[in-house]
């Protein structure tokens, strides 16, 4: 499944919505999008979202999609 991470870039500062971003992540549940995140970057996740066929489709269509490579 493919997965779209909204966070913070940074653990140190306190969230704001103005400072999230997103990635999109393909991994095989939420609990395992979660981990390769936060054990591969110093990202502060904010919510992890399974996007349905027809969600992707959307996201694709945007000139921001680009499925992030993290390590497992």
């Amino acid at each position: 499944m493919i997965y779209k991470i909204f966070y913070q870039p940074t653990q140190r500062i306190n969230p704001r919505r103005e400072n999230t971003a997103a990635l999109y992540l393909k991994a095989d549940s939420e609990v395992d999008a979660r981990s390769i995140v936060e054990n591969n970057t110093s990202y502060n996740v904010d919510y992890i979202e399974e996007l349905s066929p027809k969600a992707l489709e959307y996201e694709q269509q945007s000139p921001h999609y680009k499925l992030a490579e993290l390590g497992k």
